[in-house]
C-alpha cells in the first residue's frame, strides 16, 4: 500500500480545508447553537477548554487581567465584549451597560470593540445609535478610541450608517472593513473623509461569491494590500489586523520597515493569535495591538477563528483533550 493511500493530495486536503471552513462558518451562524453549545452539560465543558485559547474569559475581571498583560508587554489593546444579533431591546441596554462599565475601567491604552447588533441593531437602527452614543461617550470621557466591529455584509449598510452618523458627533469612534467585500473598493474613500481609526481585516463571514471574495481565493491578498495601500498613503489612522506574515511583512516593507511612536498605523492581532506576529513588529518600531474578547457569547466567535484556518482544527482537538501545553 503506497503513502498515497494513507494521506489526501494537495488539492483533496486543500478542498478538505475549504469544506471545513465552510461548515464553521455556517455554524458560526446558527444563532441557536451559541447558548446550546456552551450549556450542554457534555459538550460544554469540551468546547470551553477550546475556547480559552482565544478568549479571555466571561467577566470585565477576567478581560481586565489580560489587558494588563498586553499592556505590559508593551503592546496596545482593544477589548470587546461578545454578543451579536440581540433582539430584545431590553437586554440591548443592559448589554450596553457592561460597555459602558468597559469603557470607565479598562487602563489607559485599551479601546472599547462592539458589534452594533449587540446593542440594538437587529431590533431597530435608532436604538442601536442611541446605545452606541453612550458607549462613545463613555469611550471620550476616558480618553480612549471606540471601534465598531465588521459583520456580515446583510447588516454592513446599517452598520456604515450608524458609524456615518456617530463621525457627526465624534471624532474618536472607528470602523472595520473586510478586504473580501467587494463593496469596500467603494466604501474606503468614503471612510477616508470621516474621523476614527479604520481597522482593516481579511474578513471571516460565510458570505456569497457576489458579495465577497472566497478566504481561499488567491485574489484576497492582493485586495487586502490595495487597501492597506491606500490606508498608507492617505496618512488616516489604521489598524493592520491579520496574522498573515506575508501579509505583514509586505505591509512592514511599504511602510519603511520601521515604525514611530507618532505613527498613524497599527499591527493588530488576535488574542491567541499571532503573538509572534506583533512582537515581531514591536521590535520593528511599530505600534502594536492585541484583541481581547470576553463574555459568555463565546461560540460563534470560537467557529469563526477556527474557519480563518482549519488548521487549527488539530489545536482545537488537542485543546480540548486537556493534553496541550497551555492545559
Amino acid at each position: 500500500m503506497s503513502a498515497n493511500d494513507h494521506f489526501p493530495d494537495n488539492d483533496a486536503a486543500a478542498a478538505a480545508a475549504a469544506g471545513a471552513a465552510q461548515v464553521l462558518r455556517a455554524l458560526a451562524l446558527d444563532e441557536k447553537l451559541k447558548w446550546q453549545v456552551p450549556e450542554d452539560p457534555l459538550l460544554g465543558p469540551v468546547v470551553r477548554r477550546v475556547a480559552r485559547r482565544y478568549v479571555a474569559g466571561q467577566s470585565l475581571d477576567d478581560a481586565l487581567d489580560r489587558v494588563t498583560d498586553v499592556l505590559a508587554r508593551g503592546h496596545r489593546a482593544n477589548a470587546e465584549y461578545m454578543g451579536e444579533s440581540c433582539r430584545d431591546p431590553e437586554r440591548a441596554v443592559a448589554e450596553t451597560d457592561v460597555f459602558v462599565d468597559a469603557a470607565r475601567r479598562l487602563p489607559a491604552g485599551c479601546s472599547v470593540s462592539l458589534d452594533l447588533s449587540h446593542i440594538g441593531l437587529a431590533v431597530d437602527e435608532e436604538l442601536a445609535l442611541e446605545n452606541a452614543t453612550r458607549i462613545a461617550r463613555a469611550a471620550a470621557d476616558t480618553g480612549r478610541e471606540m471601534v465598531i466591529s465588521a459583520e456580515g455584509s446583510d447588516r454592513t449598510d446599517a452598520v456604515l450608517a450608524v458609524h456615518r452618523r456617530l463621525c457627526e458627533r465624534f471624532d474618536h469612534v472607528g470602523i472595520t472593513v473586510q478586504a473580501r467585500l467587494h463593496r469596500t473598493a467603494e466604501d474606503l474613500p468614503a471612510l477616508l473623509a470621516l474621523p476614527g481609526r479604520i481597522r482593516l481585516v481579511k474578513g471571516a463571514f460565510l458570505e456569497p461569491e457576489t458579495a465577497a471574495l472566497a478566504r481561499e481565493d488567491a485574489a484576497l491578498p492582493a485586495a487586502y494590500m490595495r487597501y492597506a495601500e491606500q490606508l498608507a498613503d492617505s496618512g488616516h489612522a489604521c489598524s493592520y489586523a491579520t496574522h498573515d506574515w506575508e501579509l505583514i511583512h509586505r505591509i512592514d516593507e511599504l511602510l519603511g520597515g520601521a515604525g514611530r511612536e507618532d505613527a498613524p498605523w497599527e499591527f493588530e492581532t488576535l488574542l491567541g493569535l499571532g503573538p509572534d506576529r506583533i512582537a515581531a513588529m514591536a521590535e520593528r518600531g511599530h505600534p502594536t495591538r492585541e484583541y481581547v474578547v470576553f463574555g459568555t457569547e463565546w461560540w460563534l466567535y470560537v467557529c469563526n477563528r477556527l474557519a480563518e484556518d482549519p488548521r487549527r482544527l488539530f489545536q482545537a482537538l488537542v485543546d480540548a483533550a486537556g493534553t496541550g501545553p497551555d492545559q
